[in-house]
């Protein structure tokens, strides 16, 4: 990934935390089910594109910051996404060879119900939800993208994991006959396939989703068709796309980008304005869409809801 070095921000132009932040959403978010949150609407779901048999789906909407959501086109077109190639317009330049149906899902490792489960069966059970998150890249760049998705902890929760089990790991498809930047060999743009990980605690918070739809349309292939995981706080690497496997494990597992450059991308990749990567500073940002630099917020802003799972926990050392 290209890192830029980004320029420090003005005091006076950083916004105001109460006007991004809605205290009354998140504090009912991280105290009660998501369910006390929900604004009923609906819309209509393309069963075919999506992979599902829904044709009306109840959305609850979550809405975690008023800044104004990034257009599509930009959120649909600038993608890091390895698999298709690294430049960012590469992603929509092969994407289209891509077949994201039929689709399964393989679970292994310490549950009870392990398997492979058609993609069918993983959407069935789990009404969709919007909801508007930030996300920010390591690179310096972010976006505000409404998602459409469920809670991963519900996901999860269907295949019993075993109380040995301390981490998830997931696994991007391996297609090198669609995907044309697996294809690359000497060198290979990444260690093939694309794995990452969460510690269950992590997994288990109820702002992590399983997303399959922005928009209100199901995700193009660039986005990650037709699972992908949201993790709001940390980098937008973490943020896994075109999952086919999820593993319970109990050690940390190596997740790609770690394995590829561990100077730069740790396993926990929090969104961290005081730890820079070797060289350059991630203390601000460039919003999409934007000229001005923003003053990049711990955890992405979701720090109230987060940091305690990081209690005791050496954020430089565990970056």
């Amino acid at each position: 990934m290209l890192i830029r070095k980004a320029v420090d921000t003005l005091s006076s132009e950083i916004t105001p935390r109460d006007i991004y932040l809605r205290r009354r959403d998140f504090l009912t978010l991280a105290g009660t089910a998501i369910a006390s949150l929900a604004i009923s609407v609906g819309f209509e779901h393309d069963a075919e594109a999506a992979g599902a048999g829904d044709t009306l789906v109840p959305v609850r909407k979550l809405v975690t910051t008023t800044d104004a959501l990034t257009p599509r086109d930009a959120v649909t077109s600038y993608c890091n996404f390895y698999e298709f190639g690294s430049a960012k317009s590469d992603a929509v330049k092969n994407a289209g060879a891509f077949t994201p149906k039929p689709w399964s899902l393989t679970v292994e490792g310490l549950c009870s119900k392990p398997g492979t489960y058609t993609l069918e069966d993983v959407l069935k059970p789990h009404p969709i939800e919007e909801r508007i998150y930030r996300m920010r890249c390591v690179e310096g760049w972010s976006m505000v993208i409404p998602w459409n998705g469920f809670p991963l902890r519900d996901l999860l929760a269907r295949f019993q994991p075993s109380p040995a089990a301390k981490y998830v790991e997931f696994t991007t498809a391996w297609r090198p006959q669609e995907m044309a930047g697996q294809r690359r060999r000497f060198p290979a743009l990444l260690p093939w396939p694309y794995r990452e990980g969460l510690r269950m605690d992590e997994a288990m918070h109820p702002l992590t989703m399983i997303a399959t739809g922005l928009y209100g349309e199901p995700l193009l292939n660039q986005n990650g068709a037709p699972l992908r995981l949201v993790v709001p706080w940390k980098y937008g690497f973490k943020s896994i796309k075109s999952i086919v496997k999820i593993r319970f494990v109990d050690k940390q597992p190596l997740n790609t980008w770690h394995e590829a450059n561990a100077e730069y991308y740790g396993f926990y990749a929090n969104v961290n304005p005081d730890v820079p990567t070797p060289g350059y500073s991630q203390a601000t940002e460039r919003r999409i869409g934007e000229f001005r630099m923003r003053k990049t917020l711990m955890f992405n802003g979701y720090a109230e809801q987060v940091a305690p799972l990081y209690g005791g926990v050496n954020l430089r050392t565990n970056f």
